[in-house]
């Protein structure tokens, strides 16, 4: 479902990109970077989560010094193309932690893109066989390895607002 964009000024799309960069940023530090005393800052900051632009803040992690060093693209075709399929789905692999991202998709002759990061190939294999596979409607799975990651980006693109 589409919402419509929020108007944000400069300030506001400075806040962003900061935030984007590092969001362990403390509200003074945003302020002397935006050229705003601490309370307008802050104002800002909470107006922007209150419309939902700034929907939470993350640390992000290093996989491979966690020894997550698999990361998988896997391509997956359902059965039968209803709501409640795809649903049942969606609700199953949004409770697997392997699964980093999923995209219902069109154009290919997967239904489903999702991207996958586990220890290692044993890990993978048992985690495809032993869930993805199990999964009412799934009817065909694709795997691709990532060998490298060239872009790894979490940052919106805000030149565009």
């Amino acid at each position: 479902m589409e919402s419509r964009p929020v108007h944000i000024d400069h300030i506001d799309r400075h806040i962003l990109e900061l935030l984007q960069r590092d969001g362990s940023l403390t509200n003074q530090q945003i302020a002397d970077q935006v050229g705003l005393s601490a309370s307008p800052c802050s104002r800002r900051v909470r107006a922007l989560e209150d419309a939902g632009i700034i929907l939470r803040r993350v640390t992000l992690l290093e996989r491979r010094k966690l020894g997550l060093n698999l990361t998988v693209i896997l391509q997956i075709a359902m059965d039968h193309h209803t709501p409640e399929r795809f649903a049942e789905f969606e609700a199953e692999v949004a409770s697997y932690s392997e699964v980093q991202e999923c995209y219902l998709i069109t154009g290919q002759s997967a239904d489903y893109v999702l991207k996958i990061v586990v220890p290692d190939i044993d890990t993978y294999q048992a985690f495809l066989l032993n869930k993805i596979t199990r999964i009412p409607g799934v009817s065909g799975v694709h795997s691709s390895f990532v060998l490298r990651r060239v872009i790894d980006n979490t940052q919106l693109p805000l030149e565009y607002i």
